[in-house]
This record gives structure tokens, C-alpha cells and sequence, in this order.
């Protein structure tokens, strides 16, 4: 008896002594431990719009239509269609509106596709997007720690065709107007960030054309014609007002439009260029019968040698016919003026 009392006594030691340290480290509360400052991760900048819709036409289109060239350091892709006789007339360099593709299923494609037919090589180019268009590198606040709650589950959502501007012809959105802008659900900082481009992007543009007639030359072509769509038109006559190369003596537009941040307006700057002009418009649209009635006014003031109006017939809502009567009107203006 005496030895199981002294054993039970013995067990009953060692057990206190063993655990007091667990209940002292649960009663007395743990030193909070300092929280990591988090840690800011920069991504890299997604790929620009234009780049973007280059790689997926690459996936579209015969690799023997691109050409790589260069404008000042800055590699850009083109698409070239040798004219499909035997004594070429020309060559017609297509500069896309803002969004557009050097493919872009609505006047742009059927004209760099439709030409080659009648006589003329066409070569078309990517123009770089505009800052408004351009994503900067987005920057993120990543915790050392994990949370035990959580995160809500974000909805997944894919860019518009018309945003994404990468899909493929048949299936690409064409808006019929430029989007409105709404002042009130932007926020001012972004509204004065995008709306007056970068000093360079025109630069850059005017590198790209230079780039494009170098190639153009090399072809030892009869007659070299800029045709500009949407802003496009307005690139184009701004490169032939500021530069004037004498080779290049014809301009075609097509719905020109003047991009933001630009203070010429386009009735003072494509009529004044006193060359070979082609100004197409579509009937249907009021604000573009509004805009070429003043381009054409500002023509008649002057007395334009050589600038001529193509009003366009309503457009059916057939995308290939629609397409095909615009590669006729341009193809008759190209056979009365070359």
C-alpha cells in the first residue's frame, strides 16, 4: 500500500510538473507578431491592341502576305498583295482607322483584297494605338500572410469583339459611329490623360508611312496612292501636308475622321493639300453628310484643282455587297484620275 501511494504520488508530480508550461503558455496571451508590409508586384504591360490583332491575323492569313518592317527602331507588321497582272499600275499604301486591322472586314480588307484584281499592289499597315487605347502595367498588393476567409469568386468577362479587335474576319464587329464619350462616368484624370495623344504617336505614325513608301519605291511602281480610313484619312493627309514626297501625288478617304488631340480640323487639311483627292462619305449618315459638305465648301473656296466627292449609296446591311460597291467606286475614281 505504501509503495502504490508512493508511485501515485510520484505520477502526479511529474504529470503537474510536465504540464505547467502548456498552461502557462495558454494563459498567458502570445506576443503579437509584426505584420509584413505588403508587397507590390509589377506586372508587365499587356500587349497593345494592334499587336494583339497582328498575331491573331498571323493565325488567319498565309504567312507569304506579312512583311516585317522598320520605322526607327520600331518593327510593325504589314500586309502586301502583289497586283495579279502583268504590268502592275501602282501601288495603294491602306492606313486602318484607330481600332481597326490592317484586315478590318469593312473597307480596309476588300480593298487590300479586291485591288490586286484591277491592277494595283496594296500594302496595308498597323498604325500604333493611341494612349487612350495603350494598357499600362497594372500593379497589384500581394500579402505575405493568408487569410482564412475566402475571396468572393470575380465574374469572368471577355472583352467586346469590337474592343478586343483580334477576332477573326467574318466574325469582327464594325461599329457604324464612333463611340460617344460620357464625361460624366469618366473620371477627369483619365479624361485629360486620353484625350490628347502623346506627342510621339504621331511620330510614330509618320515613321511608319515613311517606312511603308521606302518599301513601296523598292517595287519601282508607276504611282504611289495613300488611302486612309476613319483617322486613318486624316494620318494620311497630314503626312502629305507636312511632308509633300513628290512621287506620292493621289490621296483617297474613306469616312475620314479626325482623332482626338488633333487641332486641324480635316476640312482645313485635306482640301489644302491641292493634290489628287478622293473624298468618300456614306449618304446615309447625317453628321457625315454635315463634315464632308464642309470639306467640300472649303475646296470650292480655294478652287481645288483635283478634289473630287464620292457620296456612297446607303448601306444594305449585305457586308459583301456593301463591301463590293465601296472596291467599285474606289476602282472607277483610280481609273478616271491614274
Amino acid at each position: 500500500m505504501v509503495h502504490a501511494r508512493v508511485s501515485t504520488g510520484l505520477a502526479i508530480a511529474l504529470f503537474a510538473i510536465v504540464t505547467s508550461p502548456l498552461v502557462n503558455a495558454v494563459e498567458e496571451p502570445a506576443e503579437p507578431e509584426a505584420t509584413p508590409a505588403p508587397v507590390t508586384v509589377d506586372r508587365p504591360p499587356l500587349p497593345s491592341r494592334s499587336a494583339t490583332m497582328a498575331a491573331d491575323l498571323l493565325r488567319q492569313l498565309p504567312p507569304s502576305e506579312f512583311i516585317s518592317l522598320n520605322a526607327d527602331k520600331d518593327d510593325f507588321v504589314a500586309l502586301w498583295r502583289p497586283a495579279n497582272v502583268a504590268e502592275p499600275k501602282g501601288v495603294i499604301v491602306l492606313l486602318p482607322g484607330e481600332g481597326e486591322s490592317t484586315n478590318w472586314p469593312r473597307g480596309i480588307g476588300p480593298l487590300r483584297r479586291g485591288l490586286p484584281d484591277h491592277g494595283w499592289h496594296t500594302l496595308s499597315l498597323s498604325l500604333p494605338d493611341s494612349p487612350g487605347l495603350l494598357l499600362p502595367p497594372a500593379t497589384e498588393q500581394t500579402p505575405e500572410q493568408p487569410t482564412d476567409e475566402p475571396e468572393p469568386e470575380q465574374p469572368t468577362e471577355e472583352p467586346p469583339p469590337s474592343e478586343a479587335g483580334y477576332l477573326p474576319e467574318e466574325a469582327a464587329a464594325v461599329p457604324d459611329e464612333p463611340a460617344a464619350d460620357d464625361g460624366d462616368a469618366q473620371d477627369p484624370a483619365e479624361t485629360a490623360e486620353t484625350a490628347a495623344p502623346k506627342p510621339e504617336q504621331a511620330e510614330q505614325i509618320t515613321a511608319r508611312i515613311e517606312a511603308a513608301l521606302t518599301f513601296a519605291r523598292s517595287k519601282q511602281p508607276a504611282a504611289i496612292v495613300l488611302l486612309g480610313q476613319g483617322t486613318g484619312g486624316y494620318w494620311a493627309a497630314r503626312y502629305l501636308q507636312q511632308r509633300a514626297p513628290a512621287d506620292v501625288r493621289h490621296l483617297l478617304v474613306i469616312q475620314p475622321r479626325q482623332p482626338e488631340g488633333q487641332d486641324e480640323p480635316l476640312a482645313q487639311l485635306v482640301p489644302t493639300l491641292k493634290l489628287a483627292t478622293g473624298d468618300f462619305y456614306y449618304k446615309d449618315s447625317g453628321s457625315e453628310q454635315r463634315t464632308a459638305r464642309e470639306r467640300l465648301n472649303a475646296s470650292r473656296r480655294i478652287q481645288h484643282p483635283a478634289y473630287r466627292q464620292v457620296g456612297l449609296p446607303q448601306q444594305t446591311g449585305d457586308r459583301p455587297s456593301d463591301q463590293e460597291a465601296l472596291v467599285r467606286r474606289v476602282r472607277g475614281w483610280l481609273k478616271r484620275e491614274i
